[in-house]
C-alpha cells in the first residue's frame, strides 16, 4: 500500500488501519496452486505496465509481468475486511464490472453483500454525479414497467401499446442491476480501472466522495483505489476466483 493510499484511509473507523496491509505474507502451497491455475498472477505484457504497479510484481517472465500472489491474498483478505465492515455500518455499495468476462462474479458479489446494486452493462455517464436526473428515469422506468405488468395501457392503441413495451424493454437493459439504487454509493467496487467506462465510474465517485475498491492489474494506476486486490482482472477464472475468495471471507 503506497504512502498516498495510507494518507487516504476514513479516520472515523467505518474503514480501518492499513498499516502492514502488505509485506511477507504466509500463503500455503495449495492456495498458490490454484491462484496459478486460475491464472490469477498473469499481468500483461512488461511494456504495458503502469510504473506505480512496480512493487506489486514479482518477476516478469517471457515479457509477461507475473503478480507477486503474497500481496495478492493478503489484499482479497483485507478488502473483505473492507467490504464487510461497510455493509455492516449500512453503506451503500455500487459494484461496477462491464466487460463480459466479469458478469458472473459481479452477481455473486452483489448478492454476498445483501444484493447491493451492480452494472454489468454500459455504464451510464453521469450515474453518480448527475444521480438525480438518472434516478427520475429509473422510477419513470418502473411506472411503465408496472403500467404494462397491469395492463393499464389498455386504452391505448396497439402501435403506442408497442412502442411503451419496446421503451420499458430498452430502459430495462439500461438500468439492469442497479434498477434499487436508492442514493449515491459510499463505496464504488471497480473490476478493471483501465476500461475507458470504468474510468469514467471512478472518476465520478472520487467527486462525490465515495471509497473506490477494486481488482486491479499491472497496466492500471494504483493510485486511482483507496483500496485494490492486485491480480489478473482479464480472465474470467482469475476474476472468479479471486470474487469467490472475498465471497467467503464475507461470512
Amino acid at each position: 500500500m503506497s504512502d498516498k493510499q495510507e494518507e487516504k484511509k476514513e479516520a472515523s473507523g467505518v474503514f480501518i488501519d492499513v498499516n502492514a496491509l502488505f509485506g511477507d505474507a504466509n500463503v500455503d502451497e495449495a492456495t498458490l496452486l490454484e491462484m496459478a491455475k486460475a491464472g490469477v498472477l498473469y499481468g500483461h505484457k512488461k511494456n504495458r505496465r503502469n510504473p506505480k504497479f512496480n512493487e506489486y510484481i514479482f518477476t516478469t517472465r517471457n515479457g509477461v509481468e507475473v503478480i507477486d500472489l503474497a500481496r495478492t491474498v493478503k489484499s482479497i483478505d483485507f478488502v473483505a475486511t473492507v467490504l464487510k465492515k461497510a455493509l455492516e455500518t449500512k453503506r451503500n455499495i455500487l459494484i461496477v464490472g462491464t466487460q463480459p468476462a466479469s458478469k458472473d462474479a459481479v452477481m455473486a458479489l452483489s448478492e454476498a453483500l445483501g444484493k447491493c446494486p451492480f452494472v454489468v452493462n454500459k455504464w451510464i455517464g453521469g450515474l453518480i454525479t448527475n444521480f438525480g436526473n438518472i434516478s427520475k428515469r429509473i422510477e419513470y422506468f418502473k411506472k411503465q414497467r408496472l403500467g404494462l405488468a397491469e395492463n393499464k395501457f389498455e386504452g391505448y392503441t396497439k402501435k403506442e401499446r408497442l412502442m411503451i413495451a419496446k421503451e420499458v424493454t430498452k430502459m430495462q437493459d439500461k438500468f439492469f442491476g442497479f434498477e434499487n439504487l436508492l442514493t449515491v454509493p459510499d463505496v464504488v467496487f471497480v473490476i478493471d480501472g483501465s476500461i475507458k467506462e470504468h474510468k469514467t465510474a471512478i472518476h465520478e465517485a472520487k467527486i462525490k466522495k465515495a471509497k473506490v475498491i477494486g481488482i486491479i492489474d499491472s497496466d492500471d494506476d494504483p493510485e486511482e483505489f483507496d483500496y485494490f486486490v492486485p491480480a489478473n482482472d482479464h480472465a474470467r477464472s482469475s476474476i472468479n476466483w479471486v470474487i469467490n475468495r472475498i465471497i467467503s471471507n464475507l461470512k
